[in-house]
């Protein structure tokens, strides 16, 4: 077999540093579609990203050549330099350390898709600290590793 294939997706969610600025909610649509260039440039398919003024979800496949940890700081740190030149608003701008990463099943694809895209109704019930906290039980994850 002379080339590799992978169907790995994955929904990454990382939130905004505590001590940095906002993404104000005007700017969602644009900052989501600025990610998905990220993520084509590294050779993977951005299915869904959006989020809230305080983080950010993306469902994503992972590129064959790049490991989840290159590919979510590699998203980050481009994002985060692009925003910070698109307005001063944000020359305080920055993204949390951390991430969570979950894997996707195909067939759960399009609900992810749905999930993401109702962040805004989403969260008039849950914060983004309660969901990302579910997010861990969900996956077997103590807040603790």
């Amino acid at each position: 077999m002379g080339n590799s294939y992978i169907n790995i997706s994955v929904h990454i969610i990382f939130h905004i540093k505590s001590t940095g600025c906002v993404m104000r909610e005007e700017d969602l649509p644009e900052i989501s579609r600025y990610i998905g260039g990220v993520i084509r440039s590294m050779s993977g398919h951005a299915y869904m990203v959006g989020g809230r003024p305080d983080h950010i979800h993306i469902l994503t496949s992972l590129p064959v050549s790049v490991n989840i940890s290159d590919f979510v700081r590699s998203i980050k740190a481009n994002t985060s330099r692009w925003i910070k030149k698109s307005d001063s608003w944000y020359r305080d701008f920055a993204w949390q350390e951390g991430y969570g990463a979950f894997a996707v099943s195909e067939s759960m694809k399009d609900t992810v898709i749905r999930y993401i895209a109702n962040q805004k109704e989403h969260h008039f019930q849950h914060s983004a600290q309660e969901e990302f906290l579910r997010f861990l039980q969900k996956n077997g994850i103590s807040e603790r590793e």
